[in-house]
This record gives C-alpha cells, sequence and structure tokens, in this order.
C-alpha cells in the first residue's frame, strides 16, 4: 500500500501537468455561473428553423454518432439549395440553377427529403412540419420551382453519400485481447447489441467530409508503466469518482450538462449565436454546413484512431490497475465513474481520443473563424433540463464540454488534450470550404 500522502502529491502534480501541457488558459475553464431559465431564441429563418427540427429527429434515428453524418447532409442540401437560388457560396454538390424560386419551399424540401431518408422513424412529424411550412408559402411558380430545386438537392447530396462506407461501420466487429490496456466493455456502458462490445469499430473508414484522415492523427496513449500514466490514472480516479470528494459541485454539473450528444449541442449553440446575430439564409447556411462537416469529420477521425489504439476506459484502468505493472497506480475493484447509471452511462467505445472533445473543438474552432472567440452565448442542454449555462466565447464551452467527460470519470486527460488539439486542427480546416463566389 503506497503512502496517502504520496497519493496526494501525484494528484496534484497531475492538474498541474495537464493544465501546463494542455495549454489551456485558467481564465477559459472557469464557467460563469448557471441560471435557471433560458433566454426566448430570437426570430430564425427556415434555415434555423429546418436546423431545429433536423436535431430532434436525427437523434431519434438514426441516433448518436450516425447523427453528425445526417446532420452533415441536412445542412449540405439545404447549403446548395439556397446557393441554387442565388449562387453566394460554392455549393458541396452538383451545379443547381433555380433563380427567382421560394427560398423557403427549397430549404423546407432539401431538409424534408434528406430527413425522411435517413431518420424514418420521424417521418410523419417531419412530414407535418413540412406542410405547415408549406401552407405558409402563396402558391404560384416560385414555390413550385422552390420544392422542386430543394428535392434535387437533397437527391443530389444524399448520392454523393450513398457509397460513403457508413452502411459497413459495424464490421468487421471489435474483439478484445483482454490484455493490460485493451480496450474492453465496462459494467457502466450504455445498451449494445448482445456479443457487440465496440460500437462501430470501422466509422474511422467513413469517407471525410473535407479533411485527409492523414493530416490529423494523434500521437497516441501514454504507456502503461509512465509516471504520466499514474498522474493521469490517479487524477481520474480521484475526481471521477461517482461518491468523489475532488470534485465540486459545479464540476459535476459540467459533467451532466455537457452529457447529452455533442452533434445536438454543439448545432444548438450554432443556431442561437446565428439567429442572434440575424444572419442571413446563405451565409447561415454555410456555417451550419460546415460546423457539421466539422462534427462529422471529428467521428471518423477519432473513430479512426480510436480503434488504431484500442485504449481501455478509465473505469477498467482502475478496477485493474494491478495488472499495469506501473508501482504507482493501485487497483480498486469497486470503482466507479460518476456516469454509472442511467441515463448517464458510458459510450461502448476505447477512451483514446476523446470524440465529444474532438467534436467540440473543431464545432468552437468553426464558429470562432465567423463570429470571433469573444461572442457571448448562452446555452442549454436536453441532459440537465432547466440550467442554462453562460459563455465568454467558444474556446471556453469547449475546453469546459472536454474536461466534462474527466469530471464524468469516462476519459483519461490524455485523450482529452489531444482530442482538443486534433478537433481544432479539423476545425481550421473546414473553416475553408464552401468559399464565396466572385459574384
Amino acid at each position: 500500500m503506497k503512502p496517502r500522502k504520496l497519493l496526494m502529491v501525484e494528484l496534484a502534480l497531475c492538474v498541474v501537468v495537464f493544465a501546463c501541457v494542455a495549454g489551456f488558459v485558467v481564465n477559459v475553464l472557469a464557467a460563469p455561473p448557471a441560471v435557471a431559465a433560458a433566454p426566448k431564441p430570437a426570430d430564425g429563418n427556415a434555415v434555423t428553423d429546418w436546423n431545429t427540427i433536423a436535431i430532434a429527429a436525427v437523434l431519434v434515428d438514426p441516433g448518436r454518432i450516425r447523427d453528425s453524418r445526417a446532420l452533415a447532409i441536412v445542412q449540405a442540401a439545404v447549403h446548395d439549395a439556397v446557393n441554387a437560388i442565388d449562387r453566394r457560396y460554392q455549393p458541396y454538390t452538383g451545379n443547381l440553377w433555380a433563380p427567382g424560386a421560394s427560398l423557403d419551399a427549397a430549404v423546407g424540401a432539401a431538409a424534408r427529403d434528406v430527413l425522411v431518408t435517413l431518420s424514418p422513424k420521424t417521418a410523419s412529424t417531419t412530414q407535418a412540419a413540412y406542410e405547415a411550412a408549406l401552407s405558409q408559402i402563396p402558391e404560384g411558380p416560385p414555390k413550385a420551382t422552390g420544392i422542386a430545386i430543394g428535392q434535387q438537392s437533397a437527391a443530389a447530396t444524399l448520392n454523393r453519400r450513398a457509397n460513403d462506407g457508413s452502411a459497413n461501420a459495424s464490421n468487421p466487429p471489435y474483439m478484445s485481447t483482454h490484455k493490460p490496456g485493451d480496450y474492453e466493455a465496462t459494467p457502466f456502458d450504455a445498451p449494445m447489441p448482445p456479443g457487440v462490445v465496440g460500437l462501430l469499430p470501422s466509422w474511422g473508414r467513413v469517407q471525410p467530409w473535407g479533411i485527409e484522415l492523414d493530416d490529423h492523427k494523434v500521437s497516441g496513449p501514454d504507456p502503461l508503466h509512465s509516471f504520466q500514466y499514474a498522474l493521469d490514472l490517479n487524477y481520474l480516479k480521484a475526481i471521477g469518482s461517482v461518491n468523489s470528494s475532488w470534485r465540486t459541485a459545479e464540476q459535476t454539473e459540467i459533467a451532466h450538462f455537457w452529457a447529452e450528444g455533442a452533434p445536438a449541442g454543439w448545432n444548438r449553440i450554432a443556431n442561437t449565436v446565428i439567429r442572434e446575430k440575424k444572419l442571413a439564409p446563405w451565409k447561415a447556411a454555410r456555417i451550419l454546413a460546415l460546423v457539421n462537416f466539422a462534427i462529422a469529420d471529428s467521428f471518423i477521425a477519432s473513430f479512426d484512431a480510436k480503434y488504431q489504439f484500442r485504449f481501455w476506459r478509465p473505469s477498467t484502468a482502475i478496477q485493474r490497475a494491478g495488472e499495469d505493472e506501473n508501482p504507482l497506480t493501485e487497483p480498486d475493484p469497486n470503482w466507479q465513474p460518476l456516469f454509472s447509471a442511467p441515463p448517464y452511462l458510458i459510450p461502448p467505445i476505447p477512451d483514446y481520443p476523446s470524440n465529444h472533445t474532438v467534436v467540440g473543438a473543431a464545432a468552437a474552432e468553426v464558429l470562432a473563424h465567423f463570429f470571433g472567440d469573444h461572442t457571448r452565448f448562452d446555452a442549454t442542454s436536453t441532459s440537465l433540463a432547466g440550467v442554462t449555462r453562460s459563455f465568454r466565447g467558444f474556446t471556453q464551452a469547449a475546453v469546459e464540454n472536454g474536461l466534462s467527460r474527466a469530471y464524468a470519470g469516462i476519459h483519461f486527460l490524455r485523450a482529452i488534450r489531444d482530442g482538443y488539439h486534433q478537433g481544432r486542427g479539423i476545425g481550421h480546416k473546414i473553416e475553408t470550404l464552401l468559399p464565396p463566389t466572385n459574384n
């Protein structure tokens, strides 16, 4: 048994090491206190309205991870539809032209056709929203042309992504070696089909939207025998425990607030800021397309790394620390993370890197590019209803989003740190796509 004083020193060092290595500014980490009620969103347009509809639909069907692809297809189709009416930005697919068409009809038709295809379980709700939107548009050639061009845009985008590799992302199935460090299912995982250990092990082979995977590689987790790994594990052991005396009430709230699916949360943030800035539909469509390209490519890049390194989750590592051959770690077979009971469970995928962090950093990078990183905004979450958190900028939100996974006890700090840098690189690449035309 190691002396308690030594463990305390290790834990204190871990906080210092992470703060220095990650390069995060202390002021960025401190979020203002949460308040109880969300503000009424500013008026939007057809682009932001259909983004809101899409967020709700894809969370139900096709569900987490696949929702990143579905939202990117929706927003690409919407972007191309509005630019068919007035070409202000380069399209993602095709070369559609429909000057004079109804923008609202085009956006609604594009979003509707993608959603009923990729989210059939919510088709009746989508169709009802579509019919309600069309009822507000006067009959005539602009409406008819808008519907037609929206349908063409949806079809072109769906066709382009039809063979992108997503259909085969469950094969070949992941098999754990059960060796120390190798990922395996934990008792705290979200439900999986019988016999399935790792979710979508080939998602990293899906065709990216705008990046080259080789340009966004991560270096891998710390070796099990290393001092850095011991610091990381001991920090997670203290801060991420279900009954942690180290974790503050604020940190517990942060863990629960950011527990919802990252695509939904970051789309809601983007939608909120776009509404508040009262952007025209063309710019709104481009930003939402790029945010979702960044999110989708973040899932692809992080899953590519996850199943390359196959690193175990903190709960497994702590319970089996006696097998890691590291003199600075000790096992606790009864250790449980904060996320150990419904509705807060561990995604059934390897630890490194934290794709939740990758997604947040990438989306924040795109949003900061367009709005500046000192844009203040409020955010809500479906995983902590009734709470609104206020942020001084997108980087602050992205860092908090990443650290939430340590507070929840489900990701090592190394996975968060490297995921953050990977995400920023992805966002930096994506923010240059769909550039303005010369019109």
